[in-house]
This record gives C-alpha cells, structure tokens and sequence, in this order.
C-alpha cells in the first residue's frame, strides 16, 4: 500500500498518512462532510495551536508522541494511544512537548 494516499474500504496506518515537518505544523484532511471532518495532524517539538473554541465536540485520538493540551486553562499531557473530548464552546488549546500526531474527528450537530 502506498501510504501517501488510500481508498475508501482499504485500511491503512493514520500515522503515515502525515509527517512531522521542522517547525510546522502539518495537516490532512481525510474525510470533510457537511456533517463532520476527521483530519490527522503532525506538530514538530514546540509547535502548538493558540487558545481557540470549536462550535461542536472535537475527538483527539493521539498516533504519537506527547502534548500537552489546556481545557478552559487546566493544561493536561496526552500521550500516543490516549483518546481526549474536548467540549464545544470550550477554550482549549495544544502545545507538542516532543513531535507529536494525532487524528481530530468532529461531527457536527
């Protein structure tokens, strides 16, 4: 399988999908519906998302490594197979504490 791109109904590995850049951040959308997105990101050591909100519940599943992310200004460390809800409406930000990648699944209601 070439894992720069997939086909629906073929499985493959979410963390190949993306790579970790120097300082950058990396994105890729998989799937955009009108009903959802789920998009895979890589953040090199240090990089981050500053504090923002999201109308709608966000899912991070963590591929790898470690970050740290704030909910309402309460920071925790998530690490690679950890799963974490953040609320809509809630302020929350993200910051790698080592090169970092995981999935964002959010569906909207």
């Amino acid at each position: 399988m070439n894992h720069g791109t997939f086909e629906k109904g073929e499985k493959f590995e979410a963390g190949k999908m993306v790579e970790v850049q120097e300082g950058a951040i990396v994105s890729r959308t998989l799937i955009d519906y009108p009903t959802g997105t789920v998009t895979l990101f890589a953040f090199h050591r240090g990089q981050g998302l500053s504090e923002h909100t999201a109308p709608y519940d966000a899912l991070v599943q963590v591929l790898e490594g470690k970050a740290e992310i704030s909910l309402a200004g309460t920071p925790q460390i998530v690490e690679k197979g950890e799963w974490l809800i953040m609320p809509a409406n809630v302020p929350h930000g993200l910051r790698a504490i080592e090169d970092f990648k995981m999935a964002l699944v959010m569906i909207r209601s």
